[in-house]
């Protein structure tokens, strides 16, 4: 079964002003100029979209810009996160409605859910809308994760076609493969080796990293396509540096000081978070100057 989405989704930074409104200016250059470089789908309100932090007006902002951006060049994923189930199906229905492809939902939690909570919440999100779900795990930042188990219990779900996974556990990913076959369509995040994952059958890798990088992990993507698994990994060594530093600092904080890097004004986290200090500034930029970034 072919679901569709392949190929590299950069987490899209949410660049605002200092009263808070979204720069749409900046947006849908970023957007244009990662379609350019061949990136094969855009996901806005992802984690390093900073969607824990944002308002409503906000997200519906920085969402109607990036399909506006889009012009349907390259399939939109916006991200759904919210702490109840009614919610995430009002966001979803929103995002549909303003021409989104695809949901990427994220369960938020303050007291643990259990799975039947978990399973419901995503289930209700699919029936909301008439579009592919891509249903992402955070181990590291969410109060409930979703077990193997769970997760092959989603993959019936009609729509449920994609999962996202942000652990550093790569063997899981494998166990997940074999457990729901074609059903779900596997994307690494910037915690795993995407080359790693394609080879052992994953469709790509939505990830923030890839907003500053976006020509590196479209060829990293095509080698790998095409079983070239040696030029792939030489390319991934270098890569693997800006992984390290994605992990070291604040998400946000990282890529939005690679865009700065690079020219465009996305400003600064949205506080408290901290913003990228003059050590990770540095070493940012000797990355990216390594692989041609800058």
């Amino acid at each position: 079964m072919e679901n569709g989405f392949h190929g590299v989704f950069p987490y899209l930074v949410s660049p605002l002003n200092g009263e808070g409104r979204v720069n749409r200016e900046v947006l849908t250059r970023l957007c244009d100029d990662l379609i350019e470089a061949g990136v094969h789908g855009l996901t806005p309100l992802g984690s390093t979209g900073e969607f824990a932090y944002l308002s409503w007006a906000q997200k519906r902002d920085i969402v109607e810009t990036v399909v506006a951006a889009a012009r349907g060049r390259v399939p939109v994923v916006a991200g759904v996160a919210a702490t109840t189930t009614q919610e995430a199906v009002r966001q979803a229905r929103e995002f549909a409605a303003m021409g989104c492809d695809g949901i990427l939902a994220v369960l938020e939690a303050y007291f643990p859910v259990s799975d039947a909570g978990i399973k419901d919440y995503f289930t209700a999100v699919a029936a909301a809308v008439d579009l592919p779900i891509v249903i992402y795990t955070n181990p590291n930042f969410q109060r409930s994760d979703l077990s193997v188990s769970l997760i092959a219990e989603l993959a019936e779900v009609e729509n449920i076609r994609c999962l996202k996974d942000a652990s550093s556990n790569t063997g899981r990913l494998l166990s997940i493969m074999d457990r729901v076959g074609d059903k779900l369509d596997i994307f690494a995040a910037s915690a795993h080796i995407p080359a790693c994952v394609m080879l052992i059958g994953g469709k790509g890798w939505m990830a923030g990293p890839a907003c500053i990088v976006p020509k590196q992990s479209v060829k990293l993507y095509e080698l790998c396509k095409v079983g070239q698994y040696q030029a792939a990994m030489e390319l991934q060594r270098e890569l693997w540096a800006l992984n390290q530093a994605f992990a070291k600092y604040n998400l946000a904080a990282c890529v939005k000081g690679g865009l700065e890097l690079q020219g465009y004004a996305v400003g600064e986290p949205l506080p408290p978070q901290d913003g990228l200090s003059d050590a990770g500034r540095a070493e940012l930029k000797a990355v990216l100057e390594r692989v041609g970034a800058l």
